[in-house]
């Protein structure tokens, strides 16, 4: 891939996926590809026009190639990536209308290898964001610090930082997760929390309202919070709560990682102009088209469909 200029770098670990039309039980066949949250998010933000760069580190195991080259062909940058000899995360899911299994495999995988030395201060000094997630910080305490030293370093530069905690019980304790949280949050600028898993789960408050409070307290500038309850998103920012009904539920046939689409949407819109409270309209859009399909990256829609989409609906 040609060199390029990069606005969004992305810390995360890339796992293999193997899929199935039918139960785990009786298919016979899995089809494989590539995912994981943050690499479904890199991928909505290249996919999207978005210059990016994935950092994490990937296996010799046999799928090395693979995962490679399955990102350079979604114009994502992978010089930063490293080899070692342990192997790659994988998960397997099955996808049928009635029942939705879903097994992780990520014990002592390549990206727990993660340190603080993958990360230069030069690099991070010209990009417009960074991003991570609590599930990358949870991966090693190399990861950790070299989550928390890039935000630190992103934060003296006035480069933005983004974050989810994405907290997960079978990756993380809630206290575990709340604890990651908050060792970075003063160099957090943008917050991604759902309702439920984080929110009430983790600081036990169900105000919106406290919510935002807490993190802008905290010196967080813009807080992103997903409703289930309510059907839609609530944006903080300036002292200001708006709210983004999900796009076009009606036709959803597959949530998985639409969290993590809505994510991407988010940071290509807000690295390219949009206030705020339009970007969440966007990544709703985003997010929403990506729940037509089945598969978790590949329903991602590209900057085309989102604009017509958008310009149907007058949004």
């Amino acid at each position: 891939m040609e060199q390029q200029k990069i606005d969004v770098a992305i810390i995360g670990e890339c796992l293999i996926e193997l899929t199935s039309n039918g139960t785990l039980a009786e298919s016979s066949t899995l089809n494989k590809y590539f995912g994981g949250d943050t690499v479904t998010t890199a991928v909505t933000v290249a996919r999207l026009g978005g210059k990016t760069s994935y950092v994490t580190k990937v296996g010799n195991d046999g799928f090395s190639e693979f995962i490679l080259s399955s990102l350079q062909k979604e114009n994502i940058d992978t010089s930063l990536i490293k080899t070692n000899d342990e192997q790659n995360g994988m998960y397997i899911v099955s996808n049928t209308q009635s029942k939705k299994e879903l097994l992780y495999y990520k014990r002592k995988t390549a990206a727990t290898k993660l340190s603080i030395e993958d990360l230069s201060e030069e690099f991070i000094k010209n990009l417009k964001l960074i991003y991570s997630t609590g599930i990358v910080q949870s991966l090693s305490a190399g990861a950790r610090e070299l989550v928390r030293e890039s935000y630190r370093i992103a934060r003296a530069n006035e480069v933005l930082t983004a974050y989810d905690p994405n907290y997960t019980s079978c990756f993380m304790s809630s206290s575990d997760t709340k604890e990651l949280m908050e060792e970075i949050i003063e160099y957090t600028d943008i917050i991604f929390l759902s309702l439920k898993g984080d929110v009430v789960r983790l600081y036990e408050i169900d105000s919106i309202n406290n919510t935002m409070k807490y993190f802008w307290d905290k010196g967080v500038k813009i807080v992103v919070i997903k409703s289930h309850i309510d059907n839609g998103y609530y944006t903080g920012y300036n002292g200001t709560i708006t709210f983004t009904e999900f796009y076009n539920t009606t036709k959803a046939v597959d949530v998985t990682a639409s969290g993590d689409v809505f994510n991407g949407g988010f940071l290509y819109a807000i690295t390219n102009g949009y206030a705020p409270c339009d970007a969440t309209k966007f990544a709703s859009v985003v997010s929403g088209l990506q729940t037509q399909n089945y598969g978790a990256i590949q329903s991602i829609p590209y900057l085309k469909t989102v604009m017509e989409n958008m310009e149907t609906c007058g949004i």
